[in-house]
């Protein structure tokens, strides 16, 4: 589960992580009653990296400029994301920016420290640049300042960042989590130090030990997701929370059966969902293609999940909506991860990917969706197409079977 940055800037300011004055917007009046000075900096709180380049970020220095700017924030969405809440906080002068993280390598299955003088970094040179540490013992104030004297900081600006760096550690204990990021942390002239933007992910297994998380998340997926019952996202059909292999299907036979069959193979379903009906909650006219739509945005935010299975048979009203669907999915989320993956900054397999597609798809109404889906250039780990149910699983089994092979 990620957070947004109003909520991960709750959480700094809560640990004593420095961060500027601000102040959540809900509707674009609310500008009206601002309890901090202008000049200020208006974010679009949403789900994606590089807002600013897609406009989600504006600088205003009074009231009715703050509000035009704000009204074509709300309206702007970024990657299909709209957000509903705005982020209002002063303008900061930097004079030196850094980047910051700690988050789990896989490959040793410890905690690591992350830092780097450039917080606008070239990705593609990171792992020159991109200093770590890895906590190899129970956490000391040592690894903080061995991770500063590796970025190259001395005196007074190593002391500073360092302390950063133990109360981003004590935050990513006490909350079970994936991921705990400051980009940039900014010093302005007076040696002062800001995060100015942070990124949270919340431990997936761990998320239940966490109450107001929890109901956080619940009511996020019943509200941004009204179609998807919260109940089926949140059961895990094999009853241990590990399961790896999602499984989406049209009709309640056929995704237990593809459940059974993935058992008896081997595999670890995780969760299984019937897109065939709407949630009994949902008031609105829900289509076969925006349930589809809303149930692989939800398993792509399910850190646990590393193969979605797709078994649809031929009763589907709206056909031809599914490869255009499955197309757009991917485009969206794999390019997206392609220039922003944490992995390919440390290329240590830090950060999860997002999920494997295997489809099959059988029956006439289908066979226009195979054929475009099958034309599409994309990579065969990314989308397998299957007309062989067994074949299928086994393939999801061979997919989460390799990407924990990846992560060792």
């Amino acid at each position: 589960m990620d957070l947004l940055e109003y909520q991960v800037k709750e959480w700094f300011r809560k640990m004593g992580i420095p961060v500027l004055p601000s102040q959540k917007i809900d509707r674009p009046t609310d500008l009206k009653h601002l309890k901090i000075n202008y000049p200020i900096v208006l974010k679009s709180q949403v789900h994606v990296r590089n807002r600013s380049k897609a406009g989600g970020v504006r600088f205003v220095e009074t009231t009715i400029d703050a509000i035009a700017a704000a009204q074509t924030i709300f309206n702007l969405p970024i990657l299909g994301e709209l957000p509903e809440v705005l982020l209002a906080e002063i303008k900061y002068d930097t004079k030196a920016e850094f980047y910051l993280a700690v988050v789990i390598d896989t490959a040793v299955c410890r905690p690591v420290l992350l830092g780097c003088q450039e917080a606008d970094i070239d990705w593609e040179s990171a792992g020159e640049k991109m200093q770590y540490v890895v906590v190899e013992q129970e956490f000391s104030p040592f690894y903080a300042r061995r991770l500063t004297l590796k970025m190259g900081l001395h005196g007074s600006v190593m002391q500073s960042v360092s302390n950063v760096i133990e109360k981003m550690y004590r935050l990513f204990m006490e909350q079970d989590l994936d991921l705990v990021e400051i980009n940039p942390l900014a010093m302005d002239n007076s040696g002062e130090l800001m995060a100015l933007n942070g990124s949270v992910i919340v431990n997936e297994r761990a998320i239940k030990r966490h109450p107001s998380i929890c109901k956080s998340r619940d009511e996020k997926i019943a509200k941004k997701y009204p179609t998807i019952s919260v109940d089926s996202y949140i059961a895990k059909i094999n009853g241990s929370g590990k399961g790896q292999i999602a499984i989406l299907g049209n009709g309640v036979g056929s995704v237990m059966a593809t459940l059974d069959l993935v058992v008896d193979a081997g595999g670890k379903p995780g969760v299984c969902m019937n897109l065939r009906h709407a949630s009994t909650k949902d008031s609105s006219l829900a289509t076969f293609g925006k349930r589809l739509e809303q149930a692989l945005n939800v398993l792509a935010t399910d850190r646990s999940i590393t193969v979605i299975l797709m078994n649809f048979l031929d009763s589907i009203s709206e056909a031809a909506l599914v490869a255009e669907v499955i197309a757009q999915f991917i485009s969206q989320y794999h390019t997206e991860l392609a220039t922003t993956s944490i992995a390919n900054v440390t290329k240590r397999n830090i950060s999860p990917e997002i999920p494997h597609l295997v489809v099959r798809l059988v029956g006439s109404q289908l066979q226009e969706a195979e054929k475009y889906l099958s034309q599409l250039q994309i990579d065969s780990n990314t989308l397998v197409l299957q007309e062989n149910l067994d074949l299928a699983i086994s393939q999801a089994i061979r997919l989460t079977e390799s990407q924990v092979k990846q992560n060792i």
